[in-house]
């Protein structure tokens, strides 16, 4: 689909110079999951990364981007994050928190910056799959520009 509506995510990757692809997706089938976006879009599961947000008992804030079809391991998230222990936050904090509402959370254009690591797999391929920042938009970029742009690092996290 052409044309976008812009999002955040859009105008600050397009004000950086950053290339990047946006992809738009039905959802009226209510499908929104990480691996049904890939199906959608035709492309392998394991490029499709998704955002999700944990926190530490102090309250901090933390994003992981991992593959569709991976599980956030929390254990490995607390050692990368350099915390005891960490926890996903509660959906209903997502929008206040971030700006994003679940299903269209994208790493790029939060209302704050927060530590932010990239699931190693992604350096496995030239571009990966996130969300633009609503429910039925992706954009694909390269894992290394995303890195760049949202100060993120590449861990082991699933």
């Amino acid at each position: 689909m052409a044309n976008p509506s812009k999002t955040n995510a859009i105008r600050l990757l397009e004000n950086s110079g950053i290339a990047f692809t946006a992809h738009e997706y039905d959802t009226t089938d209510g499908e929104i999951d990480a691996r049904s976006i890939a199906r959608k879009l035709g492309v392998e599961e394991d490029r499709v990364f998704k955002t999700l947000v944990a926190e530490n008992p102090d309250k901090e804030h933390f994003v992981f981007v991992v593959p569709a079809a991976g599980s956030l391991n929390l254990k490995k998230a607390a050692k990368t994050a350099g915390v005891k222990s960490i926890a996903m936050i509660k959906q209903k904090e997502l929008l206040p928190l971030t700006g994003y509402i679940h299903g269209g959370c994208s790493p790029i254009g939060m209302k704050k910056p927060f530590p932010t690591f990239i699931d190693e797999t992604a350096i496995l391929f030239d571009k990966i799959f996130v969300s633009g920042g609503k429910v039925g938009l992706n954009l694909e970029i390269s894992p290394e520009d995303l890195a760049g742009f949202v100060n993120a690092d590449f861990s082991d996290l699933c």
